[in-house]
């Protein structure tokens, strides 16, 4: 009954902007969100998930990606196996973060191959993935947060960053692509980016605070990452445009950078959101594969 209702609203999502950038796709049951260009490069498999199409129930219907938020283990492995499928894989070729909002980043190889799904992690505190190694499904998880995804086509490349406000403060995308080109010889100029489904301006408003903190990281221009809020001492902040403009302060070219259209607040019904749902919510997955050339 749930996962009817949620495919229903699924044909009526709340965009941000006009033209459409991320396309939905379905394997089975399971719904998922791609970007186009990233695709395009016909170097890497990558998806965004939705709660539509797993089998986890009540406040985690239906596709959540989290072991840790009281869900079924049961159906959480189902749930990965799904996801997957999409990539004509198996569970034991994925590779989780372990996300505390840090800036921190890991090279992973297939010896990480299942850590988070099939196998326990030995590693803590790491919000980023990268590697160069085909057949790792690199995984990050949201509920709100920015999923950063960075593909280099000429060094055979790829990452996954989790970027929430902290993250953002600490310029993620920056440190990914550095973190990259020490790993793999990675140019920005040659890397497809995209900043996937997250919180929007609009639904996310912070105090003087953090407000603070990207008004001295983005000086003169913070005035297109804050506005006013509905109350005084409040701001609305835009995670994808600070995430926006550090990937190209860091040398990616703006031909090459998607930048999400879907707010996961606007949009709960279809996508997992902590603000809409005052914290009682699933996870949502973001994953991305390198081919074999």
């Amino acid at each position: 009954m749930g996962i009817e209702r949620k495919d229903r609203e699924s044909e009526k999502l709340k965009r941000k902007g006009g033209i459409p950038v991320l396309q939905r796709h379905r394997m089975g049951e399971t719904e998922y969100l791609v970007f186009p260009g990233l695709e395009g490069t016909g170097m890497v498999r990558h998806l965004f998930s939705t709660r539509i199409g797993g089998v986890s129930r009540g406040i985690y219907a239906s596709m959540n990606l989290s072991y840790s938020r009281g869900d079924e283990r049961e159906a959480v492995d189902e749930n990965f196996r799904r996801i997957a499928a999409v990539f004509d894989s198996t569970p034991d070729h994925i590779v989780c973060s372990d996300q505390t909002h840090t800036t921190n980043i890991r090279r992973v190889t297939s010896g990480d191959a299942g850590k988070g799904v099939t196998r326990e992690k030995d590693y803590t505190d790491v919000d980023g993935l990268i590697t160069d190694e085909p057949g790792l499904i690199l995984a990050t998880f949201y509920a709100d947060c920015v999923p950063i995804f960075l593909a280099d086509p000429d060094k055979r490349a790829i990452g996954l960053f989790h970027s929430g406000w902290k993250g953002t403060a600490g310029r993620m995308g920056e440190r990914a692509l550095i973190a990259m080109r020490e790993a793999f010889g990675t140019h920005p100029e040659h890397v497809k980016a995209a900043i996937g489904p997250s919180i929007c301006q609009d639904c996310y408003e912070v105090g003087n605070e953090v407000a603070s903190v990207f008004a001295g990281l983005f000086g003169s221009d913070s005035h297109l990452i804050l506005k006013p809020g509905k109350e005084e001492g409040k701001y609305q902040l835009s995670l994808w445009e600070a995430n926006r403009r550090i990937l190209l302060e860091a040398g990616v070219l703006p031909e090459n950078l998607e930048v999400t259209d879907l707010c996961t607040c606007c949009n709960s019904g279809y996508l997992f959101s902590h603000r809409a749902s005052r914290g009682r919510r699933g996870n949502l997955g973001a994953f991305m594969e390198l081919i074999k050339s």
